[in-house]
Parts: C-alpha cells; structure tokens; sequence
C-alpha cells in the first residue's frame, strides 16, 4: 500500500514533516494526509484540526518506522501528498 509513496517522493510530490505538512494543508496544497499512528498527541491534534478545517482527509493507518522507510528519510510523523493523482492511488 505504501509503495507509491516512495514514488511521489522520487517525483517531488509530497511533503514529510509536521511543520511542512501543516503549511501544505494552510495553503490548500495538500491532497491527503499521512500521519503515523504512534505521533505525540500533540502532533495528532495539531495535523487533524488543519485538516479537518480544511477538509483534507487523513490516513491513519501506519506507524513512525513504515511511513519514514517508505520515502527514505528518519523519525516522519506527517507526509502531505500534493498531487491528486497520487493522492487518489491512496484512495482506491
């Protein structure tokens, strides 16, 4: 399921980190939310209520280690894919 990821990396479309993945979501280029299932509460709260404002949905269903192997880089708790396409591989 997460293959594509490391894809939309290699082709720049995605954003890793809770700070990008947040100002992804603000200026409405974010398509879809990665967010790790064991991020901080704080992490959590912060990315749901951007996302929920700006109704971006959010997958939930991967942990810290799945989601930073996937597009190569260490500790990512929030990845923001900003293409519709590959937005919608994730959405089948």
């Amino acid at each position: 399921m997460l293959k594509p990821l490391g894809i939309a990396n290699s082709a720049r479309k995605l954003v890793s980190g809770t700070d990008f993945v947040v100002d992804a979501i603000r200026s409405n280029k974010a398509k879809l939310v990665f967010l790790a299932n064991d991020a901080s509460d704080n992490t959590k709260k912060k990315v749901r209520d951007k996302a929920s404002f700006y109704g971006v949905e959010i997958i939930e269903d991967f942990d810290t280690n799945s989601l930073s192997k996937e597009i190569g880089k260490k500790n990512i708790k929030a990845i923001a894919i900003i293409d519709q396409g590959f937005a919608n591989m994730f959405k089948k």
